[in-house]
């Protein structure tokens, strides 16, 4: 037995088989595990302090307060080496994203299912400053609000089960934030998989964040983050996928301006 399956079977029951995940881009250990009562998903990250420590203790923080916007969450459970969470295991895929996809309305029941949770009291004071060294400080208001965001969904973390049912995973940094922000997000996501901004926009205006949103939020958000992403895109110019988000962020704020 490891010492991972040792921290863990006091939750799991004894460890039949625990098969690695590679799908996503974190740093973290990602299994699912097979044991005695039943079958779990696990993210183990390293106990350390620093920005990946701090984002598994906040996805452990909301876990509990996700409904059936995302798999149930069962344990965390830590020692010296690791800081372990938790939930049911699915039988999933990733989403498509790109225009004709028959994933695209269970991507909007998606983030509606967040927007219908409301904001969870532990989120409360999660402000959302991702976007506030890119803003100017007239900008920034127009950045803050009361929606539940997750603003990073992509096809690997917006998950399809057998039955088509979405799924919303990887909450490392759920936050408070404009009702702008996650439609938005999702916009450009679209985008840069293949959709015109007018395709992104006939998606996203589904979602109920959509409505409650102002123009002005919009518009600020689409140019804030077109900044955010010239100073990644710029950092790292050998990482492509950095380009084709910029070219993505560009075409969302010019569509938004006409």
């Amino acid at each position: 037995m490891t010492a991972l399956e040792e921290l863990i079977t006091p939750h799991t029951g004894p460890v039949r088989a625990m098969k690695p995940v590679t799908d996503g881009f974190g740093v973290a250990t990602t299994a699912v595990v097979e044991a005695e009562l039943g079958q779990f998903f696990i993210k183990a990250t390293p106990n350390e302090a620093g920005g990946n420590l701090d984002a598994a203790h906040r996805e452990a923080a909301i876990g509990p307060h996700l409904g059936d916007a995302a798999p149930r969450f069962r344990f965390q459970v830590e020692d010296k080496a690791w800081f372990v969470i938790g939930t049911d295991a699915l039988d999933a895929r990733a989403t498509d994203f790109t225009p004709g996809s028959g994933d695209l309305p269970s991507v909007v029941e998606a983030v509606n299912r967040i927007t219908d949770l409301g904001l969870p009291k532990v989120a409360e004071e999660w402000e959302d400053t991702r976007w506030d060294r890119f803003a100017t400080d007239e900008e920034k208001p127009h950045l803050r609000g009361d929606a539940f965001t997750h603003a990073d969904l992509h096809g690997h973390n917006v998950l399809v089960d057998l039955t088509g049912r979405s799924w919303v995973v990887d909450w490392e940094w759920p936050t408070r934030a404009s009702a702008a922000v996650m439609p938005s997000s999702l916009a450009i996501q679209l985008v840069s998989a293949g959709h015109t901004p007018e395709s992104a926009e006939s998606w996203v205006s589904q979602t109920n964040l959509w409505e409650v949103a102002t123009e002005e939020e919009l518009r600020v958000f689409a140019v804030v983050d077109v900044r955010m992403h010239q100073w990644f895109a710029k950092l790292r110019p050998e990482e492509k996928w950095l380009g084709a988000m910029l070219d993505a962020a560009r075409a969302w704020h010019g569509h938004l301006k006409e």
